[in-house]
């Protein structure tokens, strides 16, 4: 059975909703809540779950990926402070709709997504809005972007059992990294600073569940117990 579709009125009103729960959940920076209100998420996702477009939850892309949960995307942009004036990697494109927000806070994104489909589904929506710094890349996302580093900020949106090295390799003097780390089941949320050459970790949340990273030197597949 087709799903009705919600006019734009109605998707007005849901993403100012989904603002009060972000505000609620302790992110009341009016900068970060505003680009909420900028990007559409509905239009980064399949039709069919539009009804839920403007949920505080994560909501399911295919391919066994998941959008992530508002809410904690906002608490990766309070948390990295992302400016006009920073080079962004990003490792998981998945539905795009991070990789827009990070677009309107940063100079340039660079986006890597292992699943073809949805790196393609991405790049369509971020024309639709006309999102124009925006890279997008199909390939291995534990070994990174070599070729644009160093990059200020990297986003990693998927968990892995440990820091690929690539990744502080690749991360900027001054610059600072999210990525969860742990179990398939269970991860912290670890910020990664590097400051005179060295890094330093702090976990900011110490209960999260994401997808898996797969790749080199993450998890080699969806069920393999150990990273390669």
């Amino acid at each position: 059975m087709a799903v009705e579709p919600l006019d734009e009125r109605s998707f007005a009103g849901y993403r100012r909703k989904l603002i009060e729960e972000i505000r609620g959940r302790g992110i009341d920076d009016l900068n970060i809540l505003q680009l909420f209100d900028q990007v559409p998420r509905h239009l980064f996702l399949p039709e069919g779950v539009w009804p839920r477009a403007y949920e505080d939850a994560p909501i399911p892309i295919g391919y066994g990926q998941t959008a992530s949960q508002p809410s904690l995307q906002a608490l990766y942009l309070s948390v990295l402070q992302t400016t006009t004036e920073d080079k962004v990697l990003e490792i998981g494109t998945g539905s795009g709709f991070l990789t827009s927000l990070l677009a309107l806070a940063a100079d340039r994104v660079y986006s890597v997504e292992r699943i073809r489909e949805l790196s393609v589904r991405a790049r369509a929506a971020l024309d639709r809005l006309e999102v124009k710094n925006v890279a997008l890349m199909v390939g291995d996302g534990t070994i990174g972007w070599r070729k644009y580093a160093p990059f200020d900020v990297i986003v990693v949106s998927a968990a892995s059992p440990s820091i690929p090295a690539a990744f502080i390799d690749q991360l900027a003097e001054g610059g600072r990294m999210l990525i969860p780390v742990g179990t398939r089941e269970r991860q912290k949320l670890v910020l990664v600073r590097r400051q005179d050459g060295e890094t330093q970790e702090e976990i900011i949340h110490g209960e999260c569940t994401f997808v898996p990273l797969l790749g080199r030197f993450a998890w080699a597949s969806e069920t393999a117990e150990d990273p390669t």
